[in-house]
This record gives structure tokens, C-alpha cells and sequence, in this order.
């Protein structure tokens, strides 16, 4: 069987769900970063687990490379097709399938975006807690083992994920997980598919824990005069074990950004967003806590607010972050980056990779997710100017290997994808065989999204 055959099956099977256009394999191939386009052959949209079952059966019989689509967010080539191939499109599979308040559990179809679910969550008086920032599909959260503004106080999708449907290489549909809230009933297949970047089988339905609504919602934001004293704060309150929803670190430059793209009046120097949640009373006190410990390190202009409306303007600031920056080189391209150290060495990570950014030249904003040890860096860079797109590729490079030298780790959000890839040996060393065998037992002939995460060839 050839590729051609499977798309005249996959034609008559699909009608107008499957396209080969040029306009949709430009769409599914290419990313708003620094990566060159590299489209599939295909674009299929499925609507049902048994649809996406007979599209791997095919193209599993021929070889023929799939690389599954979410909302395409991610930032490290995750959804690029090196080897072309058919790209399947989750989108249209975006239904709540169901909503227990009771057991605090929500069943959904991978396309379901985060904004999505909490729409339809918020008549009932729960929420599903996971905010990477971009408003990115449930599926491809899951497929990065995606964390966020919010993994501070309700973990990430490993905390939140209870169970998957998922299809496999050659089409077969298993089930991992259950309802209940924990289980000691063999290996923990739900894990080993979150974080597998669409490598060893594609979700189709994912069982999810929810979280009440909290009582209270307060947010705030301080400056502080620099970045040390801003991540000190952070270790504090963390060490005394003030209860944050969030807690965000924005540097001068981010700052910067803000004030140009969304016209607020921030000092440009590093800043703290926060958010508490709780009972009037304990949001109440956690705030003047923090507040305290803020002003011990130097901060000033603490303001918080418990208004929908003025909380939400603050965080929408902080989910635009990337377009803010881009703006402050008009054309520019990103390369993106993020690592994740013990919170011990984070003055010490971002302090050094400031000097890095200094040193070769290029504009690199740092904002991050400060109370878990993640940040990001997004080094600008114009557009086809490969001198500038190295420098900024070693600098990254650099970052991850500073962050294993600390103890910590080459990504603790965006995933490996095409990016990272040659640094995975360096993190896991023999480990990463490991994977790769894992990836040959359920993938034999590696056609689920090939060029990412394991060992090639």
C-alpha cells in the first residue's frame, strides 16, 4: 500500500475532512518561532476515537508518518512534519463529553481547549486548574505534561490527569486510569502517555480532576528593585508556606514590553504578580503576608484586587506576554526556551543567563512561573538572520545545561519536540534508551509524530 492509497482511502472514509491543500499543510507545518516550515501531506480531521482508529490502521499497514494537532501552541516544533506524513487535526474532536460535580471529574475530547472547558465548568462551580497561558487544547496539554501560572497550588497535568482513552501505532484503542482518586493496580500507563508528545499513541478522551471554585480570588503586583530581591521573596514565602494560587516573576524588560503592547504604567524592573484563593479570611491574610515579605526585600507599589475585572486584566497581561515582547522588535522571530531548577538555585540560573543575554547582544525577556523554578527566556531575533538564530540556539542550549548542572532539568514546560532533542542524553543518559525502547515496543515502525523526543534511527 502507498501513501497515495491510504489518502484515497482516508478520502472516502473522511469527504471533505481530509485536505490536501496547500493553505492547510502551511498551517499544520509551520509555528509562529524560529522553525522552518515542514508541512505534512495531508491534513485529516477526525470526530471519533473509531475514526482516528481506522486512520492509524492505515497508515500504520503503510508507513506512513502521523503527527497528531492540537491548537498548535507549542514552541518547540512539536507539531512539525520533518518526514511528511498525514497530520491529524484533534479540533473537531472538542466536546465535554461529561462534568461530575460530584466527583469532582470531567471527561473531554482531546480539541477541547483550556478556555473551552472552563466555560462550560463554571455553571457548576468547578474549574479545571492547568493554565499554561496560551489558551492550548486539553489533548496537547496532556501530550507536553503541560504546567502553568497555576502548578504552584494545583500541580500539572500529571497531578490532573486521571485516565486516557488512547489509540496506538497500528489502531488499537485502550483505556488507562480510572475514576477514582488513586490506584495501585499495575503500571501507571496514564504517566507514561502524558509527556509523550504524540510518540506512542494519540488521546482521544482524557478523565480529569476539577477543583471548586474558591470563595475568594485576590491578585496582586509589586516591583522590586531587582531580581534578586524579587526570587528572594519568592523563597520565603515559599519556605513559610504562605498559600499562593500563583506567583509570577517578570523581569525589566518584560516590564517594558507590557507598558508598549498593553499601555499599563509599570516601572521597568523586575515585578511579582500573585494571586490568592481561599476563604475571605485567608485570602485576606495570605495577601498581608506576602505583602510583608515583599516589603522586606524591597518591594514597592504592592496593590492587590478581588474585582472579576481587574484581576482578569492582570493575568490577560501576563497570557499576552509573548506578542508584548515581540513587539519590542517589530519582526522579529523568538526562539523560546524554558528550564526548570531547585528553587534554591533560581537567583543564581536567571542572574547568569542575564549575563548571557548581555553578552551576545540579542534581546531576551525573562518572565516565569518563579514558585515552582521555571522560567522562559525569549531571545529575539530577525527574521532569516541565521547568525543571529545560532547565537541564540547556543545560548538556549546553554541555559540547559547550566539548569543540569544545578540539579534541575532542560525543560519544565514546553517539552523536548524537535528542539531539545539533542540535549536529552545529556539529562537522562542511559534512561533516554530506555525511551527509545519503550517507544520501539508500542511503535515498531515509528510512524507516530517521528524527529521527536527519543533516539533516532
Amino acid at each position: 500500500m502507498t501513501i497515495d492509497t491510504v489518502f484515497t482511502e482516508l478520502s472516502s472514509m473522511l469527504g471533505d475532512r481530509l485536505s490536501r491543500s496547500k493553505s492547510d499543510l502551511s498551517h499544520h507545518g509551520g509555528s509562529e518561532t524560529h522553525f522552518a516550515p515542514a508541512p505534512p501531506d495531508a491534513v485529516a480531521w477526525p470526530e471519533t476515537t473509531d475514526e482516528v482508529s481506522r486512520i492509524l490502521h492505515l497508515c500504520h499497514a503503510a508507513s506512513v508518518p502521523v503527527i497528531p494537532y492540537g491548537a498548535g501552541t507549542s514552541l518547540e516544533g512539536h507539531t512539525s512534519a520533518p518526514m511528511g506524513g498525514l497530520c491529524i487535526d484533534m479540533s473537531r474532536m472538542n466536546r465535554v463529553v461529561s462534568a461530575d460535580p460530584g466527583d469532582m471529574i470531567a471527561v473531554v475530547q482531546p480539541g477541547v481547549t483550556r478556555e473551552e472547558l472552563n466555560h462550560e465548568l463554571r455553571a457548576l462551580g468547578v474549574f479545571f486548574p492547568v493554565d499554561p497561558g496560551a489558551n492550548a487544547s486539553i489533548g496537547g496539554m496532556a501530550a507536553t505534561r503541560a504546567s502553568g501560572t497555576t502548578t504552584v497550588r494545583y500541580g500539572s497535568m500529571r497531578d490532573n490527569v486521571l485516565g486516557l482513552t488512547v489509540v496506538l501505532a497500528d489502531g488499537r484503542i485502550i483505556k488507562t486510569g480510572s475514576r477514582a482518586a488513586k490506584s495501585a493496580s499495575g503500571y501507571d500507563l496514564t504517566a507514561l502517555f502524558l509527556g509523550s508528545e504524540g510518540t506512542l499513541g494519540i488521546m482521544t478522551e482524557l478523565t480529569l480532576r476539577l477543583h471548586g471554585v474558591p470563595e475568594q480570588i485576590s491578585a496582586g503586583i509589586c516591583a522590586f528593585p531587582d531580581m534578586a530581591s524579587a526570587v528572594g521573596a519568592v523563597q520565603q514565602v515559599i519556605q513559610m508556606g504562605i498559600p499562593m494560587a500563583r506567583i509570577e516573576f517578570v523581569d525589566a524588560d518584560t516590564a517594558r514590553a507590557f507598558n508598549g503592547y498593553a499601555g499599563t504604567d509599570m516601572p521597568e524592573c523586575p515585578h511579582l504578580l500573585v494571586e490568592f484563593h481561599g476563604s475571605p479570611t485567608a485570602v485576606a491574610e495570605a495577601s498581608e503576608a506576602f505583602g510583608e515579605i515583599a516589603t522586606d526585600f524591597g518591594a514597592t507599589g504592592y496593590e492587590h484586587a478581588t474585582r472579576t475585572e481587574d484581576r482578569n486584566a492582570l493575568w490577560k497581561i501576563r497570557h499576552h506576554a509573548y506578542y508584548a515582547v515581540l513587539s519590542l522588535r517589530p519582526g522579529a522571530k523568538a526562539v523560546v526556551t524554558d528550564i526548570c531548577v531547585p528553587i534554591s538555585k533560581l537567583a543564581e540560573a536567571i542572574t547568569e543567563t542575564q549575563a548571557d543575554i548581555a553578552a551576545s547582544g540579542l534581546m531576551g525577556p525573562i518572565l516565569g512561573h518563579v514558585g515552582d523554578g521555571n522560567f522562559h527566556a525569549a531571545l529575539l531575533i530577525e527574521d532569516g538572520n541565521e547568525p543571529e538564530k545560532a547565537a541564540a540556539k547556543d545560548l538556549a542550549a546553554r541555559m540547559s545545561t547550566r539548569a543540569l548542572a544545578m540539579g534541575g532539568t532542560i525543560t519544565g514546560e514546553h517539552g523536548i519536540g524537535m528542539g531539545k532533542l539533542g540535549l536529552m542524553g545529556a539529562e537522562h543518559g542511559p534512561a533516554w534508551s530506555v525511551m527509545g525502547d519503550i517507544k520501539t515496543a508500542l511503535d515498531p515502525k515509528g510512524i507516530l509524530n517521528p524527529g521527536k523526543l527519543v533516539p533516532q534511527g
